[in-house]
């Protein structure tokens, strides 16, 4: 009988244990920035290239003890579009990190019902595999974003009674001090997110922070949130 009850407590605590791993999803942080600035068509235009460039060196890179990352290593960098994933290539390639790329993420992007639709799906899909994939469990997630998609009023008006934007899908719009839209001129910022429980769907902070780059990239726009980006003459930039 007493080997029964050791049994019967020891499968109950094998089975605990796996409900709460199976519950406990929610990442520790999840970095989102916009992708750089772009040129025409789908490439990014020289500032943009350099802000790539500056963001795998310093805010985002593996050895500078300023980057975000230092302390604790990225589970994975995640892009949606080519403007994203161009501005993630030169991140990742500094992590020898693979990138997961969806057919959507190649397509030229369009401005129009149609393509925003389909991307809206794509943003529903990672959304909810973070924050009910254990795999992400206590770990930090990186996305490089397309800014519509982070945070827009005028998006969510074109689909109403539905969850589109990350601002919706993780529910920052239930913390104070989140903006509504990423203004047009913002390719210089950070919005960081804290988890401090597995099981959360809300995050328990919000942190905005400026892109502040230091040389060789002290060049780059460093615009405040909201005002205009001050582009060098020839840049190409759209």
């Amino acid at each position: 009988m007493i080997l029964l009850r050791a049994g019967l407590f020891s499968l109950a605590m094998l089975l605990i244990a796996a409900f709460s791993a199976e519950v406990a999803a929610a990442p520790a942080r999840v970095i989102i920035l916009r992708h750089g600035e772009k040129g025409g068509g789908e490439t990014l235009c020289s500032v943009g290239k350099e802000r790539a460039e500056a963001l795998a060196a310093q805010y985002l890179g593996k050895v500078d003890g300023a980057s975000l990352l230092f302390d604790r290593p990225p589970a994975a960098f995640l892009a949606m579009t080519l403007h994203t994933l161009e501005t993630a290539t030169p991140i990742v390639d500094a992590w020898d990190m693979d990138l997961k790329t969806d057919p959507l993420m190649l397509e030229p992007a369009k401005n129009d019902h149609s393509f925003n639709a389909k991307l809206n799906l794509m943003n529903q899909r990672v959304a909810n595999d973070l924050l009910t994939n254990p795999k992400w469990h206590g770990k930090t997630v990186v996305l490089v974003w397309e800014h519509y998609h982070i945070a827009s009023e005028e998006l969510e008006s074109q689909f109403p009674g539905e969850q589109v934007t990350l601002r919706q899908l993780l529910h920052l719009d239930q913390l104070p001090d989140v903006p509504k839209t990423w203004p047009n001129p913002n390719y210089d910022y950070f919005w960081i997110l804290h988890y401090d429980r597995p099981d959360a769907t809300v995050p328990s902070s919000f942190r905005m922070m400026k892109q502040v780059f230091t040389a060789p990239y002290n060049n780059l726009p460093m615009n405040d949130w909201g005002q205009p980006e001050n582009l060098p003459p020839g840049s190409g930039c759209t």
